[in-house]
């Protein structure tokens, strides 16, 4: 495992980090808390050293076990969890310090710990980004020690420009992808000059990027990737990315060819890591092989200009018509 610095936090986070939305669990099937801790477990005999959770992620469920898991004390480990989508209904006036406060007490009470390392707001509607009031909440609940640090989880690239803005945004967490490239066109430099993380979630386009799905794939009636193809229960640019999935799996076979191997999973996180913005990944895990094909990535030599380049026609024939200008 290669070891990153996490913008302005000064902490050395892995390039795979480990996602937990769905915690060691097949999407839609009821959670298995061993099979979740074992998933930790694992992800940090990896080399992996910072989770990402929220405080939705199965009703709470992913916060307690990973509080329960740091307190095996096996190794210490960062957590980025994020707040905000426990309102109902979720609108940009509730953002409001009553909430945040809750939100957050809530996260360190499920942990069990006495302060959080990060704070994210998850992907609050957009007015947000435009409230120094909300920043100015997250700034006097960081003076009073409830967490370290704290950032933004955007849907929306302008949403992220905006979060910049605020001294104390110390990370990003953006969707980047092989199907979703403007981040790197538009975003990264402008993170860079102001030493902001970026985090890269959905890097796997919710399992198109692995190669393994074909038209006769079907997935659990629970299933985002069953329900939510078309944005039907929140953004639709959390599921395959947004991509219409027949054309995404023209796209992959072409990926594959590009790369001459049926398992795409390692050369997708691979891509990611060659924008020097990025300062972590984090892939989810159903089993310990996933977690273990998932680290590879970090280990691969670098990808060769023509690679590169190829990745970038496949996006721009198949792809970059229907996504690029949505988010």
């Amino acid at each position: 495992m290669n070891y990153r610095t996490f913008g302005k936090t000064g902490f050395e986070i892995s390039e795979i980090s480990l996602g937990t939305w769905q915690l060691g669990s097949v999407w839609g099937m009821p959670f298995d808390k061993e099979k979740g801790m074992e998933t930790l477990r694992v992800a940090i005999d990896e080399g992996v050293n910072a989770f990402d959770t929220a405080d939705v992620y199965i009703g709470g469920a992913s916060e307690h076990t990973i509080g329960e898991f740091k307190k095996e004390g096996k190794r210490e480990v960062f957590v980025i969890t994020k707040i905000g989508r426990k309102l109902n209904p979720h609108v940009a006036e509730a953002y409001n310090e009553t909430n945040l406060r809750g939100f957050v007490m809530d996260s360190i009470k499920n942990m069990n710990v006495d302060q959080l390392d990060m704070v994210l707001l998850h992907c609050p509607p957009t007015e947000v980004y435009h409230s120094d009031r909300v920043f100015q909440i997250m700034d006097k609940l960081q003076a009073e020690g409830l967490f370290k640090h704290y950032g933004v989880s955007v849907e929306k690239i302008s949403e992220a420009k905006h979060a910049l803005k605020y001294p104390n945004v110390k990370a990003i967490e953006i969707i980047f992808n092989m199907f979703r490239l403007r981040p790197a066109e538009e975003l990264f430099e402008l993170a860079k000059e102001k030493h902001v993380g970026i985090i890269v979630r959905v890097p796997l386009a919710s399992g198109l990027l692995t190669g393994k799905y074909t038209k006769k794939t079907t997935f659990n009636p629970n299933d985002h990737r069953t329900f939510n193809r078309h944005g039907e229960s929140f953004d639709k640019g959390e599921t395959f990315s947004g991509v219409d999935y027949d054309q995404g799996l023209k796209a992959v076979s072409e990926l594959k060819k590009l790369f001459v191997t049926e398992n795409l999973a390692p050369y997708a996180l691979r891509w990611i890591l060659m924008f020097d913005a990025v300062s972590t990944v984090i892939p989810g895990a159903s089993n310990p092989k996933q977690i273990e094909d998932n680290v590879k990535a970090s280990l691969l030599p670098p990808l060769t200009k023509e690679q590169m380049d190829g990745v970038e026609s496949i996006y721009n024939t198949y792809i970059k018509s229907s996504v690029h200008h949505l988010w």
